[in-house]
């Protein structure tokens, strides 16, 4: 049996770098949802029917991104590790320096020192999570392609009934509800095996991407009828099985398309600046969210809707355009071989 180390690495690709895209949009998408307008335990409107089904939609998004990283592989070096701390501070203090300056009364050098702690002082759980998950990538990538197909999909079988069983259905602390190291950890894991052993064949694309697309549609619409008869904390767990299942499928359908755009692969390299900007407490705690909240209060629901597409393709252009600073100054300080 052939080993995962016999198989041709994967470059990227721009079907890849446009699923990154939407990610981050579904990541948007649900924090203008769930998050700002939180979620209906029944259904008595139309409103109720519409933040149901977006959520259902766009939980996939945050499993979706860690997937691409699974995919292609994280990359470990010391320049990587500083590159991303730099990221996260440079929006973390760049962030609560303006506000400082734009409302002196609400400015304290202990909060300002906090901002800088990335890793320790932050609402933003995906950092410290995927700063872990970078530091054992090493060991994870050199474990999985140490293993045979089958001892492969064995442990693979076997961390997906724990994360399920022991952590969704039962509350399991290691990882209740999908916001924890061990969630990227297994869906780093299920991005490598796709990568190694479920190559598409070209012939096989379309196909493929119909069946793909329709697991996806009907894995949403269990999800969101889920809500209805559980918690929706519970239905939409990043680790509930049909919520996995909706991401393995919209992975799958993203691997199916044929796609070269050095424009979607630029855009895309502004994609976790957008998670940094928004939900940094500030902007969310006093722009975002009210903005949202308001918006919903004010404007009928079709109106709404075409609000907060304009609302996050806002934030998004935005982000692209600090990112590009990020970036400039990034590549000036991290020019030298670390």
């Amino acid at each position: 049996m052939k080993s995962a180390t016999t198989r041709p690495d994967i470059g990227r690709q721009s079907n890849i770098e446009l699923l990154r895209i939407v990610s981050m949009m579904m990541v948007l998408a649900v924090h203008i949802d769930g998050a700002s307008l939180g979620l209906p335990e029944s259904v008595t409107s139309s409103r109720d029917v519409w933040r149901l089904v977006v959520e259902a939609l766009a939980i996939v998004g945050v499993n979706c991104f860690t997937m691409i990283s699974g995919y292609f592989g994280i990359k470990l070096s010391l320049k990587n590790v500083i590159s991303f701390i730099f990221q996260c501070v440079f929006y973390s203090v760049g962030i609560y320096t303006a506000f400082g300056i734009a409302f002196p009364s609400h400015f304290s050098w202990s909060g300002w020192l906090e901002s800088w702690m990335v890793l320790t002082h932050t609402d933003l759980w995906y950092v410290p999570a995927y700063f872990c998950l970078m530091i054992i990538s090493p060991m994870l990538n050199a474990g999985m392609d140490a293993l045979t197909k089958r001892m492969f999909t064995i442990v693979l079988c076997l961390f997906t009934a724990v994360n399920i069983w022991g952590g969704w259905w039962w509350g399991g602390s290691f990882n209740p509800t999908g916001y924890t190291v061990i969630q990227l950890v297994w869906v780093y894991m299920i991005a490598r095996y796709l990568r190694i052993y479920c190559m598409i064949e070209p012939n096989k694309r379309k196909r493929t991407a119909l069946w793909a697309l329709a697991s996806y549609a009907v894995s949403v619409f269990g999800i969101a009828v889920c809500a209805v008869n559980m918690p929706t904390l519970k239905a939409y767990a990043y680790n509930a099985p049909l919520v996995i299942t909706a991401t393995v499928a919209l992975f799958a359908f993203f691997l199916c398309l044929d796609i070269r755009s050095h424009t979607v692969n630029y855009i895309a390299k502004s994609a976790f600046a957008v998670y940094l900007l928004h939900k940094a407490p500030i902007v969310w705690g006093n722009a975002m969210k009210p903005a949202v909240v308001y918006l919903w209060e004010s404007l009928p629901l079709a109106a709404f809707t075409f609000a907060a597409i304009g609302l996050m393709a806002g934030i998004y252009v935005l982000a692209m355009a600090i990112d590009a600073l990020r970036r400039m100054m990034s590549d000036k300080i991290f020019s030298y071989r670390v």
